[in-house]
């Protein structure tokens, strides 16, 4: 029996238990925050997503995405879950002498969950107050780093620096400005190492590049504003069409 295509979500969930192994969901599922661990029974039970569930799950969440891909991160960056974890990073950020950190929130995006502490010791005093709350995502502060975006669609690649002089959230929801700039080959196989590893057919993805020249991922996406990119809306959703029927005729043989 060939497998079944699913190509809404409203139908995916109609259909749910009777999903069969090999039936194929075609795009982004649609889930309320705490049904993550559906992913998990669908992966189990076999059934094929387009994109994959972990490029899903990774979108959805900084901290989960910090756990797959900590190895590319800036060092230091770390998923935290509960108060034993702050005392870990107290610890080791200050073995470090870490002056400045950014704490990021799971799910907010554009710059808008972005948050800078004096210390460390600041964001301790708030997760132990309860007025920050778990889980969420810590990193030193890089001054005079440089955030560049990458936009990965197949064959086709980009990038612009988006920089902010007035604040340090460089997101242009934030008031930062963009400007076209050149991918070197260093920044393209780290964004195909990390697109590998955490199964992303195309992203978006935002590099750290240090005033010392290190070159880290910050964050990785499915979906990404095209403010501030060189293709078009029309040729992007061009492209992912393209890169999911492409998907589609591999599964479905």
């Amino acid at each position: 029996m060939a497998p079944r295509v699913i190509r809404d979500n409203t139908t995916f969930f109609e259909c749910y238990d009777d999903l069969s192994p090999g039936d194929i969901m075609f795009g982004r599922i649609r889930l309320y925050p705490g049904e993550e661990h559906l992913l998990l029974d669908i992966m189990t039970r076999e059934i094929l997503m387009i994109p994959s569930a972990l490029s899903q799950l990774c979108s959805r969440s900084k901290v989960f995405q910090t756990r797959v891909l900590g190895r590319f991160m800036a060092p230091g960056t770390a998923a935290v879950y509960c108060m034993n974890d702050m005392i870990r990073i107290v610890s080791e950020y200050g073995r470090d002498k870490t002056g400045k950190v950014v704490c990021k929130l799971d799910r907010a995006n554009g710059g808008l969950g972005i948050l800078q502490f004096s210390s460390i010791e600041e964001v301790y005093s708030l997760a132990a107050l309860g007025t920050l709350s778990f889980p969420f995502v810590v990193q030193p502060f890089h001054a005079e780093s440089k955030d560049v975006r990458v936009v990965m669609l197949g064959d086709y690649k980009e990038a612009y620096r988006r920089h902010n002089p007035n604040n340090f959230r460089h997101n242009l929801h934030c008031g930062g400005m963009s400007a076209s700039c050149d991918l070197t080959d260093d920044q393209i196989e780290l964004s195909r190492e990390i697109m590998n590893r955490a199964r992303f057919p195309y992203a978006h993805i935002d590099l750290l590049i240090t005033s010392s020249g290190s070159i880290w991922v910050n964050e990785i996406n499915l979906r990404g504003g095209l403010r501030g990119a060189v293709i078009s809306q029309q040729d992007y959703i061009r492209a992912v069409d393209k890169i999911h029927a492409d998907l589609l005729g591999q599964y479905a043989g």
